[in-house]
Protein backbone atom coordinates (compact mmCIF):
# COMPACT_ATOMS: atom_id res chain seq x y z
CA UNK A 1 0.00 0.00 0.00
CA UNK A 2 1.23 3.31 -1.32
CA UNK A 3 1.85 5.61 2.18
CA UNK A 4 -0.22 8.22 0.92
CA UNK A 5 -3.14 5.56 1.26
CA UNK A 6 -1.85 4.84 4.32
CA UNK A 7 -2.37 7.85 5.57
CA UNK A 8 -5.20 9.02 3.97
CA UNK A 9 -7.15 5.82 5.37
CA UNK A 10 -6.02 6.43 8.91
CA UNK A 11 -6.95 10.09 9.14
CA UNK A 12 -10.25 8.65 7.93
CA UNK A 13 -10.50 5.64 10.33
CA UNK A 14 -9.20 8.47 13.42
CA UNK A 15 -11.79 11.02 12.56
CA UNK A 16 -8.98 13.50 11.08
CA UNK A 17 -9.90 15.83 8.47
CA UNK A 18 -7.14 16.00 6.51
CA UNK A 19 -3.95 13.49 6.29
CA UNK A 20 -1.74 16.63 6.97
CA UNK A 21 -2.81 15.74 10.53
CA UNK A 22 0.39 12.78 10.90
CA UNK A 23 2.87 15.93 9.30
CA UNK A 24 1.88 18.00 12.25
CA UNK A 25 2.07 15.19 15.08
CA UNK A 26 5.60 14.49 13.40
CA UNK A 27 6.70 17.56 13.83
CA UNK A 28 5.22 18.42 17.21
CA UNK A 29 6.80 14.70 18.26
CA UNK A 30 10.22 15.42 16.49
CA UNK A 31 10.23 19.53 17.52
CA UNK A 32 8.52 19.83 20.75
CA UNK A 33 6.00 22.52 19.52
CA UNK A 34 3.19 22.11 21.73
CA UNK A 35 2.17 21.30 25.54
CA UNK A 36 -0.74 21.31 27.63
CA UNK A 37 -2.27 24.66 28.51
CA UNK A 38 -0.21 26.66 25.37
CA UNK A 39 -2.05 29.26 23.05
CA UNK A 40 -1.48 27.97 19.52
CA UNK A 41 -2.43 29.93 16.11
CA UNK A 42 -2.85 27.85 12.95
CA UNK A 43 -2.47 30.31 10.07
CA UNK A 44 -4.55 28.89 6.63
CA UNK A 45 -6.24 26.49 8.76
CA UNK A 46 -8.52 25.21 6.73
CA UNK A 47 -10.07 22.24 6.52
CA UNK A 48 -9.29 21.95 10.23
CA UNK A 49 -6.99 19.32 10.05
CA UNK A 50 -4.16 20.54 12.31
CA UNK A 51 -6.79 22.57 14.92
CA UNK A 52 -8.06 18.81 15.52
CA UNK A 53 -3.93 17.84 16.63
CA UNK A 54 -3.16 20.99 18.33
CA UNK A 55 -6.18 20.70 20.11
CA UNK A 56 -5.75 17.33 21.48
CA UNK A 57 -2.13 18.10 22.61
CA UNK A 58 -3.10 21.63 24.59
CA UNK A 59 -5.98 20.24 26.53
CA UNK A 60 -8.87 21.95 27.87
CA UNK A 61 -7.04 24.53 29.52
CA UNK A 62 -5.59 25.85 26.14
CA UNK A 63 -6.36 27.61 23.59
CA UNK A 64 -6.30 26.80 19.35
CA UNK A 65 -7.21 29.78 17.10
CA UNK A 66 -7.78 28.98 13.30
CA UNK A 67 -7.24 31.73 10.42
CA UNK A 68 -8.33 31.08 6.84
CA UNK A 69 -10.20 33.06 4.08
CA UNK A 70 -12.43 30.35 3.50
CA UNK A 71 -14.96 28.64 6.25
CA UNK A 72 -13.52 26.29 8.70
CA UNK A 73 -16.20 24.13 9.49
CA UNK A 74 -16.85 24.04 12.92
CA UNK A 75 -15.20 21.75 15.46
CA UNK A 76 -16.54 20.41 18.57
CA UNK A 77 -14.35 21.33 20.81
CA UNK A 78 -14.03 24.10 23.50
CA UNK A 79 -10.80 24.94 23.38
CA UNK A 80 -10.54 25.82 19.39
CA UNK A 81 -12.07 29.26 17.77
CA UNK A 82 -11.82 30.28 14.23
CA UNK A 83 -11.54 33.43 12.45
CA UNK A 84 -12.56 33.94 8.57
CA UNK A 85 -10.22 36.69 7.46
CA UNK A 86 -6.80 37.68 5.66
CA UNK A 87 -4.31 36.95 7.96
CA UNK A 88 -2.42 40.10 7.16
CA UNK A 89 -5.15 42.71 7.85
CA UNK A 90 -4.94 44.94 10.35
CA UNK A 91 -8.53 44.18 11.33
CA UNK A 92 -7.95 39.96 11.19
CA UNK A 93 -4.47 40.64 13.51
CA UNK A 94 -6.33 42.59 15.96
CA UNK A 95 -9.27 40.02 16.01
CA UNK A 96 -6.42 37.62 16.86
CA UNK A 97 -4.72 39.32 19.59
CA UNK A 98 -7.52 40.23 21.21
CA UNK A 99 -8.68 36.15 20.82
CA UNK A 100 -5.16 35.15 22.58
CA UNK A 101 -4.69 37.76 24.47
CA UNK A 102 -1.73 40.36 25.44
CA UNK A 103 0.82 37.50 26.59
CA UNK A 104 0.78 36.37 23.26
CA UNK A 105 0.52 32.66 21.32
CA UNK A 106 3.02 30.03 22.51
CA UNK A 107 3.54 28.76 19.01
CA UNK A 108 2.32 30.03 15.60
CA UNK A 109 2.02 27.10 12.79
CA UNK A 110 1.43 27.13 9.00
CA UNK A 111 0.60 24.60 6.59
CA UNK A 112 -0.38 27.19 3.75
CA UNK A 113 0.72 26.42 0.17
CA UNK A 114 0.04 28.32 -2.85
CA UNK A 115 -2.62 27.10 -6.00
CA UNK A 116 -0.10 24.76 -7.98
CA UNK A 117 0.60 25.46 -11.40
CA UNK A 118 2.53 22.93 -12.44
CA UNK A 119 5.39 24.98 -12.81
CA UNK A 120 8.40 24.89 -10.54
CA UNK A 121 10.10 27.96 -10.07
CA UNK A 122 6.10 29.84 -10.03
CA UNK A 123 5.42 27.09 -7.00
CA UNK A 124 8.58 27.49 -5.09
CA UNK A 125 8.35 31.38 -5.53
CA UNK A 126 4.43 31.79 -4.15
CA UNK A 127 5.39 29.10 -1.41
CA UNK A 128 8.01 31.07 -0.17
CA UNK A 129 5.83 34.15 -0.29
CA UNK A 130 3.30 32.47 1.49
CA UNK A 131 5.89 31.45 4.23
CA UNK A 132 7.07 34.92 4.77
CA UNK A 133 3.88 36.03 5.36
CA UNK A 134 3.19 34.02 7.80
CA UNK A 135 6.48 34.49 9.22
CA UNK A 136 5.67 37.93 9.57
CA UNK A 137 2.43 37.96 10.92
CA UNK A 138 3.98 35.57 14.05
CA UNK A 139 6.45 38.29 15.27
CA UNK A 140 3.75 39.91 15.93
CA UNK A 141 1.52 37.52 17.67
CA UNK A 142 4.24 35.07 19.57
CA UNK A 143 5.11 35.29 23.08
CA UNK A 144 9.15 35.77 23.97
CA UNK A 145 10.19 31.62 23.41
CA UNK A 146 7.41 30.88 21.53
CA UNK A 147 7.94 28.32 18.48
CA UNK A 148 6.67 28.70 14.58
CA UNK A 149 6.58 26.10 11.99
CA UNK A 150 5.73 27.02 8.22
CA UNK A 151 5.73 24.85 4.72
CA UNK A 152 8.14 25.71 2.30
CA UNK A 153 8.68 24.28 -1.21
CA UNK A 154 12.56 23.44 -1.97
CA UNK A 155 14.31 25.77 -3.97
CA UNK A 156 16.40 28.47 -4.20
CA UNK A 157 14.85 31.37 -1.95
CA UNK A 158 14.98 29.10 0.88
CA UNK A 159 17.89 30.10 2.28
CA UNK A 160 17.18 33.43 2.55
CA UNK A 161 14.21 32.74 4.34
CA UNK A 162 15.52 30.85 6.81
CA UNK A 163 18.30 33.08 7.72
CA UNK A 164 16.21 35.78 8.42
CA UNK A 165 14.29 33.48 10.47
CA UNK A 166 17.74 32.74 11.97
CA UNK A 167 17.65 36.06 13.60
CA UNK A 168 14.34 36.10 15.22
CA UNK A 169 14.84 32.59 17.34
CA UNK A 170 17.18 30.96 19.38
CA UNK A 171 17.68 28.16 16.56
CA UNK A 172 15.90 27.02 12.97
CA UNK A 173 15.50 23.06 11.78
CA UNK A 174 14.55 21.99 8.47
CA UNK A 175 12.13 19.12 9.16
CA UNK A 176 10.54 16.71 6.25
CA UNK A 177 8.09 14.47 8.15
CA UNK A 178 7.49 11.32 7.21
CA UNK A 179 3.94 11.71 6.54
CA UNK A 180 4.79 13.69 3.61
CA UNK A 181 4.79 12.10 0.15
CA UNK A 182 7.52 10.96 -1.63
CA UNK A 183 6.54 12.90 -4.87
CA UNK A 184 6.35 16.61 -2.79
CA UNK A 185 9.42 19.37 -2.75
CA UNK A 186 7.78 20.67 0.68
CA UNK A 187 9.72 21.23 3.69
CA UNK A 188 9.04 22.85 6.90
CA UNK A 189 10.94 25.37 8.46
CA UNK A 190 10.96 25.14 12.36
CA UNK A 191 12.10 28.15 14.78
CA UNK A 192 12.29 27.43 18.39
CA UNK A 193 12.16 29.69 21.02
CA UNK A 194 11.44 33.49 19.61
CA UNK A 195 13.74 36.04 20.41
CA UNK A 196 12.18 39.34 21.64
CA UNK A 197 15.35 40.97 22.67
CA UNK A 198 17.07 44.10 21.51
CA UNK A 199 20.61 42.64 20.74
CA UNK A 200 21.35 40.04 17.93
CA UNK A 201 24.55 37.70 17.45
CA UNK A 202 27.48 40.01 15.95
CA UNK A 203 25.85 43.01 17.38
CA UNK A 204 28.74 45.78 18.67
CA UNK A 205 27.86 48.20 21.43
CA UNK A 206 29.19 49.99 24.33
CA UNK A 207 27.77 49.08 27.79
CA UNK A 208 28.13 49.90 31.18
CA UNK A 209 28.69 46.94 33.65
CA UNK A 210 26.25 47.38 36.59
CA UNK A 211 26.71 44.29 38.67
CA UNK A 212 28.48 40.89 38.62
CA UNK A 213 26.87 37.39 38.17
CA UNK A 214 27.00 34.46 40.05
CA UNK A 215 29.01 32.81 37.54
CA UNK A 216 31.49 35.42 37.55
CA UNK A 217 30.13 37.32 33.97
CA UNK A 218 29.53 41.17 34.07
CA UNK A 219 25.96 42.20 33.65
CA UNK A 220 24.75 44.96 31.83
CA UNK A 221 21.16 46.53 30.81
CA UNK A 222 20.23 46.74 27.38
CA UNK A 223 16.87 48.45 27.23
CA UNK A 224 16.32 46.44 30.59
CA UNK A 225 17.44 43.28 28.66
CA UNK A 226 20.40 41.22 30.58
CA UNK A 227 23.30 40.73 28.89
CA UNK A 228 26.38 38.52 30.32
CA UNK A 229 29.97 39.86 29.70
CA UNK A 230 32.82 38.17 30.34
CA UNK A 231 35.78 39.22 32.18
CA UNK A 232 34.50 42.43 32.96
CA UNK A 233 33.50 44.37 36.61
CA UNK A 234 31.21 46.52 37.77
CA UNK A 235 31.83 49.82 36.71
CA UNK A 236 33.76 48.72 33.70
CA UNK A 237 32.47 50.48 30.15
CA UNK A 238 33.53 48.17 27.23
CA UNK A 239 32.70 48.10 23.82
CA UNK A 240 31.34 44.41 23.12
CA UNK A 241 30.76 41.67 20.42
CA UNK A 242 27.19 39.41 21.31
CA UNK A 243 28.05 35.85 21.25
CA UNK A 244 24.92 34.32 21.69
CA UNK A 245 21.19 35.55 22.44
CA UNK A 246 18.31 33.46 24.35
CA UNK A 247 15.00 34.29 24.70
CA UNK A 248 15.59 36.07 28.41
CA UNK A 249 19.14 37.03 28.12
CA UNK A 250 22.66 37.29 25.85
CA UNK A 251 26.37 36.48 26.38
CA UNK A 252 28.87 38.99 24.89
CA UNK A 253 32.52 39.34 25.18
CA UNK A 254 34.61 42.72 25.06
CA UNK A 255 36.42 43.94 21.68
CA UNK A 256 39.89 44.15 22.09
CA UNK A 257 41.34 47.98 21.67
CA UNK A 258 43.68 47.65 18.51
CA UNK A 259 44.82 51.18 18.65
Amino acid sequence: MARKDHYYNKAKQEGYRARSAYKLKQLDGDAGLFGPGNTVVDLGAAPGGWLQVVSEEVGDHGKVVGVDLQRIRGIDRDNVQTIRGDMTEDETKEELTAVIGERGADAVVSDMAPNMTGEYSLDHARSVYLARQAFEVAQELLATGGDFAVKVFDGPDVADLRADMEREFQYVRSMRPDASRDSSSEQYLVGKHFLTAPVRKGDELDVEIVDVGSEGDGIAKVEEFTLFVSGTEAGDMPTVRVTDVKPRFAFAEPIDDED
